[in-house]
């Protein structure tokens, strides 16, 4: 259980949605200060749902009678985000943009904004938990008791000052019981759907969204085996990943998944699934989170994406400060751009930026 602040104001992060909401209503009912706040992230994709998003936060907030700030970070996102974003998928990586958001954009502001207003901390409805370790004099990012919803994954950039001013009340719940005390409270977003794609782009097309941006057409090219030959044509490297099976188009008498991009050539080499599997990772701009950055090598489970299993690996410290994850069996489908995280039992120790597959 977080340790009780001292000081009882707490800035809320609104998102418009139920888990945001009901984690209003818990820091009122701890007897918190408590103001809300919600952002502006982007704009002219769907700006209608934002504004939605918006409205929905200023019901539950006038419902609670608490204050709401909307704040316009959208200079800020379009920068560090989308921009960034779109440069991975054209340097033939697949980004992983609600890890960066967290980092630069959400987390920093959101504390920024909640000291102008004389606001001690900052609470979200994001599902882990914080507690503060007296044995090693740091605070830990540790999992969410529901393990199907634990979110600590997309919080691996976290700073321990951040960590020591952060709260999130529903680390020891579950969605069920969230949506039954928003019911009970009268809360028109108690049926709200989770939102499942990327904020930025809700049809999920990726790929369209960045031609609409960048004015570029990514241009069609060729599909080719694991022999360098030519199989297909494809409709322009950046709308695959590696993994992918469905959508290639292509008749080979066997299942083919996507195994290798060449985006100077423009190429997509397809081939069979057990040449998705490899078994060590560099990732730099490493974040340790919950302990320091230790000597030599340490035994952690790991997994290089969201919805991946973990599994045992060993995990060595380079000179330069980037981390090798070797996992003692192969993993499937590693890309460069998604972030690979690790942890001791619920907590998270550290998490970074895949650079490179090394077999």
């Amino acid at each position: 259980m977080q340790g009780e602040p001292k000081e009882k104001s707490v800035l809320v992060a609104m998102s418009g949605g139920v888990d945001s909401a009901v984690a209003a209503h818990m820091m009122l009912s701890r007897g918190y200060k408590t103001e809300g706040a919600i952002f502006r992230m982007y704009r002219g994709v769907d700006d209608l749902g934002q504004e939605k998003d918006i409205s929905d936060a200023e019901k539950v907030c006038a419902e609670l009678g608490i204050s709401l700030s909307v704040l316009d970070f959208r200079e800020d996102f379009k920068r560090e985000i989308v921009e960034k974003f779109i440069r991975i998928y054209e340097e033939g990586g697949t980004p992983n943009p609600c890890v960066d958001c967290n980092r630069t954009v959400k987390f920093g502001k959101l504390l920024d904004f909640a000291r102008s207003q004389g606001l001690e901390y900052i609470a979200t409805g994001h599902y882990a938990r914080v507690e503060y370790s007296p044995e090693t004099g740091r605070y830990q990012l540790k999992k969410a008791l529901s393990v199907e919803k634990d979110q600590s994954y997309v919080l691996c950039n976290l700073t321990q000052e951040q960590l020591s001013r952060i709260i999130f009340p529903l680390g020891e719940t579950d969605k069920g019981a969230v949506r039954t005390v928003a019911s009970e409270l009268g809360f028109d977003v108690a049926r709200k759907k989770d939102s499942q794609d990327i904020c930025f782009i809700p049809d999920g097309d990726y790929a369209a969204f960045m031609e609409r941006y960048t004015g570029k057409k990514y241009p069609c090219g060729k599909f080719l085996d694991v022999q360098g030959n030519e199989v297909g044509e494809h409709r322009g490297a950046v709308r695959y990943t590696i993994g992918q099976r469905k959508g290639l188009g292509l008749s080979m008498g066997e299942p083919v998944y996507v195994c290798r991009k060449c985006m100077e050539d423009n190429t997509v080499t397809v081939g069979k699934e057990d040449l998705l599997f490899h078994r060590t990772l560099i990732a730099k701009d490493f974040n340790w989170v919950s302990i320091g950055c230790p000597d030599g090598e340490i035994r952690a489970k790991a997994k290089a994406r969201y919805r991946q299993s973990e599994a045992w690996a060993t995990v060595f410290v380079m000179a330069d400060g980037r981390v090798k994850i070797t996992f003692d069996e192969p993993q499937r489908a590693m890309t460069c751009g998604q972030t690979a995280v690790i942890y001791d039992g619920d907590i998270l120790l550290g998490g970074g930026v895949i650079e490179s597959i090394e077999d």
